[in-house]
């Protein structure tokens, strides 16, 4: 699996990707979790909003800081 949380180095976005780096060892799953600060490639995912969560190129979430539990739901 391949989370890329998108974002501008932000508070959320930082908080985002710590969020996402404990749901991912709670879940107990193998992920690749990269995090994108790079405008272009935001950009190229058509996300307008940020933070975002993308798993294995599909936008899961955008605009919003989720919670542990929240991102969770998203990987099963």
């Amino acid at each position: 699996m391949k989370i890329e949380i998108l974002g501008t180095g932000r508070a959320k976005c930082k908080k985002l990707y710590e969020n996402t780096l404990s749901a991912v060892t709670e879940s107990g799953i193998s992920a690749e979790v990269i995090k994108i600060e790079d405008m272009e490639k935001i950009i190229n995912y058509g996300v307008m909003s940020t933070p975002a969560i993308v798993i294995d190129g599909k936008i899961k979430s955008a605009g919003a800081l989720l919670s542990c539990d929240e991102i969770k739901k998203l990987l099963h």
